[in-house]
């Protein structure tokens, strides 16, 4: 009998069904997981659009926590699935062990920017206004000093995906979301004899979420995804640490690069006026569930890729390309027909005012239509990830969604038009397009196998 271990699916499995099978399950991970800050904000719209406006002014920041994670989180991804691939389990180990220590040094380096920075940050970026400060202050300090589950969530959620059991994701995440769903109006509103503690209390209903999700995640891979072995050491195999952040590094630069852009942006469109940043940050948050579909399909494509890399089976990585693509379009469409058709209908589910709808109703028709057009440069991006090139999807992704949407945004605010600002998004993607394929086929062509 043979000792070689038995294929894993990602190199076995017809591509149209796999790209559907390994992207379905975190479609609905990440609905659930988006759900966090849109539910936050569905239920703080109800204490006042001050309270509103201030999460959005704090979405920028929590990107820069996020991307702590989220650099770890495809760094591991891609690492552990090249190693599966390759059949070293020992390299699997290693990577694991390596990604759980990096999680631990992200939180100790949130925890020390949040004690230094929030304070100012608010001060800056609130115009003035007392209010929005301290609600920005009160629910950002906890969801920064607090974020360990957060960071430890990323990783136990990419061990899953890694292995090409995207199932057990959302376990993990349907744990996170559901308590902080449960939590929130709970904690916010003072419901059951509890102090009312609005933005704070939101804050508080996320983080036990955030632990409720690493908990689940641990228990789950301890149980059911045995194929990657884990444990704590504050000596990590180094070779294992760079290599995690050499492919995860690029992401993490831009997302804060995009955090930094969106920091701009809000402080642009406080020119306009308050409720415009309000607008922005509902936008985001309406994009975070209608784009689900896309990040979901894209998301999975990066340990296929990665697989089959380094498998050597080239065609397999053309043909998920090719599919990702054509679901990523069709889960998008359906999402795309409502937000063009009654975007009033879906901006009053944030309480909003006749002005919010006024400025809001063209904002979001137009956004949904650079959502749109991002999918091509989305897929060719994670296609990047999986081929361990994270510098070429960092090209990609800062030149769409950071250069060249500030450069535009500077050109046509001094129109004075707010409609027209938001045509600096679409512009950006509509140029990202040529950008995407030139790198991707330069990246195929090096493809051995």
């Amino acid at each position: 009998m043979s000792n070689q271990p038995q294929e894993n699916i990602m190199g076995t499995a017809p591509i149209k069904r796999l790209v559907l099978t390994t992207g379905i399950p975190l479609m609905l991970s990440l609905l659930i997981n988006s759900l966090y800050n849109f539910v936050d904000s569905v239920f703080v719209s109800r204490v006042s659009e001050e309270a509103l406006t201030a999460l959005s002014l704090a979405s920028p920041v929590q990107m820069l926590v996020s991307s702590l994670g989220l650099g770890n989180a495809v760094g591991l991804n891609a690492v552990i699935s090249k190693a599966l691939g390759e059949k070293r389990p020992d390299k699997v180990r290693k990577a694991a062990d390596a990604a759980i220590f990096i999680a631990l040094c992200s939180w100790a380096l949130i925890a020390v920017v949040c004690v230094l920075l929030v304070g100012p940050y608010f001060a800056w970026q609130s115009g003035g206004n007392a209010v929005i400060a301290r609600y920005g202050r009160q629910y950002l300090t906890i969801c920064m000093l607090f974020s360990l589950g957060q960071m430890g969530q990323w990783v136990f959620d990419r061990f899953v995906i890694a292995s090409g059991r995207s199932t057990l994701f959302l376990f993990t995440l349907s744990a996170a979301s559901i308590t902080n769903l449960i939590l929130d109006p709970i904690f916010i509103f003072g419901w059951f004899g509890l102090p009312r503690l609005e933005t704070m209390g939101a804050a508080i209903a996320t983080v036990i979420g955030q632990f409720a999700g690493l908990l689940a995640g641990i228990l789950i891979n301890r149980r059911w995804n045995t194929e990657i072995p884990f444990g704590f050491t504050l000596k990590p195999d180094l070779p294992s640490v760079k290599s995690i952040l050499k492919v995860g590094l690029p992401s993490t630069l831009v997302q804060v690069l995009t955090s930094v852009v969106t920091m701009a942006m809000n402080t642009i469109l406080l020119v306009f006026s308050s409720t415009a940043v309000a607008i922005y940050g509902v936008c985001t948050r309406i994009f975070s569930v209608v784009s689900v579909g896309v990040h979901g399909i894209d998301n999975g494509l990066i340990p296929i890729v990665a697989y089959n890399f380094g498998a050597k089976k080239k065609p397999r990585i053309a043909e998920a390309i090719k599919w990702t693509l054509v679901y990523s379009v069709i889960f998008y469409l359906v999402f795309f027909a409502v937000l063009e058709a009654v975007p009033a209908m879906v901006l009053r589910i944030f309480d909003a005012s006749d002005y919010m709808l006024e400025i809001g109703c063209p904002a979001l028709r137009i956004l949904a239509l650079s959502w749109f057009l991002a999918i091509p440069s989305l897929v060719f991006a994670a296609s990047l990830q999986g081929l361990s090139l994270g510098t070429h999807s960092m090209v990609l992704t800062l030149t769409r969604q950071a250069i060249l949407p500030v450069i535009f945004a500077l050109v046509l605010r001094l129109t004075g038009n707010i409609n027209v600002f938001w045509l600096s998004f679409i512009l950006a993607e509509l140029l990202g397009i040529p950008l995407g394929i030139c790198l991707w086929r330069r990246a195929y062509q090096n493809i051995p196998g």
